[in-house]
């Protein structure tokens, strides 16, 4: 794909890191990448120098940080894009802002390439994929790889060793990527929180997108009857493919009434929402029959909706938020795609250097699918 941000356009920098593998010298001087053993001192990176379009991405060399105690350091061959912790991050509207200049990233996969001597859990050579939730602050606030510490947009990333999940054999580390980060919210959403029983009527909204498709595919396998919903055609079709049993484009159909007419007017048991947006929310949750319950995670359409207090507490109806996961999550969730029952939905691979134009595509209210970033190809 044609891009602006190409490698030969970009400056190339190096600079001293801090205690959090930042930069702590603003000001960039070439310097070639020397060797040490097998993992050079100075990596790739898209650096966040400041907050804005995609724009402000620029292809930099940076020191590979230095391990600490109980960390080791990750070979990047895949990491996505995401609309909040990436965009929203990039641009300055989200409510966390690191400080700058910063490396995004929240889910790398690839190869673990140096260990601390502390570390007896992972090993040279295996195959991983990080959690972005890599510890907490004193003040109990999660710190999160790619917001509050460098992420994976770079050929490196250094993260505590027990971030890391082992990637099973087989499965490519793109896949990896999108698994980690939206397969176990969706186990914890639909199972941990919902507790979907076989045969219940799940309805997942945003069911093409990343975290939709990935509750489409775990609800069917809970045992589930899905319903998916989508805003256009391709879309539906595209979850459909995945497990929806039924299919509604809320663009151009009655969310509701379609719902009760394909459950013969008892509406469904489970809303899985994630998008937020007040008309669609609406009509998401006048789906719900007697005794049901909606779980949030997301609020890209907006976030401030309408909420009908009599069909609330006339059906008895339970409304959840979701964001934690748990070790079943992920285990499970690498489970089910080594056994081929996860499919993954891929819009287009950007080498590192052009992480801009992936921010671009990624921004695309019609873009069908994960942008990934692989800093293992060299333009």
């Amino acid at each position: 794909m044609a891009s602006g941000f190409s490698a030969a356009a970009a400056r190339v920098a190096a600079v001293g890191v801090d205690e959090l593998g930042r930069p702590s010298d603003r000001r960039f001087q070439e310097a070639a990448p020397p060797m040490i053993g097998s993992v050079p001192k100075t990596m790739r990176a898209a650096l966040l120098e400041e907050t804005g379009g995609p724009e402000v991405l620029r292809s930099r060399t940076v020191p590979v940080p230095v391990l600490r105690s109980g960390e080791i350091l990750v070979e990047v061959h895949s990491v996505t894009v995401n609309r909040t912790l990436d965009l929203a991050v990039r641009s300055g509207s989200y409510v966390r802002q690191p400080p700058l200049p910063h490396v995004l990233g929240v889910d790398p996969a690839g190869i673990v390439v140096d260990v601390a001597p502390d570390v007896g859990n992972v090993r040279l050579g295996d195959r991983v994929a990080l959690s972005s939730r890599v510890g907490r602050a004193p003040n109990g606030k999660i710190i999160m790889l790619g917001v509050d510490c460098w992420g994976g947009y770079a050929e490196y990333v250094r993260a505590p060793a027990d971030s890391a999940h082992t990637v099973p054999d087989g499965l490519p580390f793109v896949t990896s990527s999108i698994v980690m980060r939206h397969a176990p919210q969706a186990f914890h959403m639909l199972r941990g929180k919902a507790s979907v029983q076989p045969g219940e009527w799940v309805l997942v909204m945003g069911a093409a997108g990343a975290l939709g498709s990935a509750s489409v595919q775990v609800a069917r396998h809970l045992g589930a009857r899905v319903i998916v919903a989508a805003g256009g055609d391709d879309r539906v079709a595209a979850a459909m493919a995945l497990g929806g049993e039924f299919g509604v484009n809320y663009r151009r159909e009655d969310l509701t009434a379609r719902v009760k007419e394909i459950t013969d007017g008892r509406g469904v048991d489970v809303v899985c929402e994630n998008i937020g947006e007040p008309e669609l929310f609406h009509k998401a949750f006048a789906s719900i029959g007697r005794g049901g319950r909606l779980v949030s995670v997301g609020s890209h359409g907006g976030g401030v909706v309408p909420l009908d207090i009599a069909h609330l507490y006339l059906n008895q109806i339970t409304i959840m938020g979701s964001t934690a996961t748990g070790p079943a999550d992920v285990a499970e969730s690498f489970k089910l795609a080594a056994t081929g029952g996860f499919d993954v939905l891929i819009a287009a691979t950007f080498p590192l250097e052009q992480a801009a134009a992936a921010h671009e595509l990624a921004g695309e209210p019609g873009t069908l699918g994960k942008v990934v970033l692989d800093p293992t190809i060299v333009t």
